[in-house]
């Protein structure tokens, strides 16, 4: 996000947005710097390829391949994880140099090959469009002949993983993925990893009262993004959002039948820790497979801003995978 800017003061320039007088909007500028996939460079511990998955170009995957497994005479395949990237529905690439940079390191500490796929953004293209996207990314990677899918992933071993409003993607993804799971073999999905998942509603929690001056993601800013990203004259409580308003009892069953684990990750210092905590408690009720690993201090997205937190993060990771 821009430090420039005071997010309580004018939260559509923190986000680099003009909202102009006829509702529609204008990108001011696009602060998150981006990483060109690389292939071939003997120098890195983890390769990338971008495949465009309609012919359109509008959605496109970057795989991430740890070089040992390349190299690896055993040719032993690594769990696949699919990573959706952040940014609110609003911002953000798979392409982002942010993603980039914890896409390999998961790839390397876990070790996983990593798909992040491209989704279309809001305001230009609201929910579900984001799901729609990513549901169709899933299909195109079961029915790949990419060889670095097809030799060094193990597709009996797919956990969907996102963080922010990635995390809420991979929960919306998980949903739909268990009503046809015949039909997505042979990928076979394991769980879900909801890395603080951007979630919402129209009362404010205890800790969005509390951290209602955040500088990092604050409510106004949260609030802005489910304005642009929600289907039009809904409010936040529309499902897309709040996943404790209109319980999907029969998907949640589906997935209890189906054995999937699941991960929720936060910290107390991230003003959506309340949600994550009740979305953990929801899911508990209905006798799901469910973690919640809540830290203290930090902030929405510390793994991008503090090293030491993003390797206890990688660690909890490797653990969950590692049960079963």
């Amino acid at each position: 996000m821009s430090n420039q800017i005071d997010p309580t003061v004018d939260p559509y320039g923190y986000i680099g947005i003009a909202r102009n007088v006829d509702g529609s909007i204008t990108r001011i500028f696009d602060f998150f710097a981006k990483t060109p996939a690389c292939s071939n460079n003997d120098s890195i511990p983890v390769l990338t390829k971008d495949i465009p998955v309609n012919e359109s170009g509008s959605i496109w995957i970057r795989v991430f391949v740890p070089r040992k497994v390349l190299d690896s005479p055993t040719k032993a395949k690594l769990p696949l994880i699919v990573y959706y990237h952040g940014g609110g529905f609003v911002l953000g690439s798979a392409a982002g140099s942010i993603c980039y940079e914890f896409c390999t390191n998961v790839a390397v500490e876990i070790p996983a090959v990593i798909v992040s796929p491209e989704y279309r953004l809001a305001p230009e293209h609201r929910l579900p469009a984001a799901y729609d996207d990513s549901m169709e990314a899933l299909e195109w990677i079961k029915n790949t002949s990419d060889e670095w899918l097809t030799n060094y992933a193990d597709f009996s071993k797919c956990y969907l993983m996102g963080s922010s409003a990635g995390g809420n993607i991979a929960y919306h993804i998980g949903l739909r993925s268990v009503t046809c799971v015949d039909h997505l073999s042979p990928l076979k999905i394991q769980g879900l990893i909801l890395h603080q998942p951007f979630f919402g509603g129209t009362q404010r929690t205890q800790s969005e009262l509390r951290l209602a001056n955040d500088k990092i993601f604050p409510p106004c800013v949260a609030d802005v993004m489910w304005e642009l990203a929600l289907p039009m004259e809904f409010d936040r409580d529309h499902e897309y959002c709040n996943p404790t308003v209109g319980i999907k009892s029969e998907m949640l069953a589906k997935i209890k039948g189906q054995g999937w684990k699941i991960l929720v990750t936060g910290c107390e210092g991230d003003p959506l820790i309340d949600r994550q905590i009740q979305l953990v408690k929801v899911l508990k009720e209905k006798g799901l497979r469910v973690a919640g690993e809540f830290s203290d201090g930090g902030c929405h997205g510390f793994e991008f801003h503090d090293a030491s937190k993003a390797k206890i993060l990688f660690g909890v990771l490797k653990n969950f995978l590692t049960i079963s």
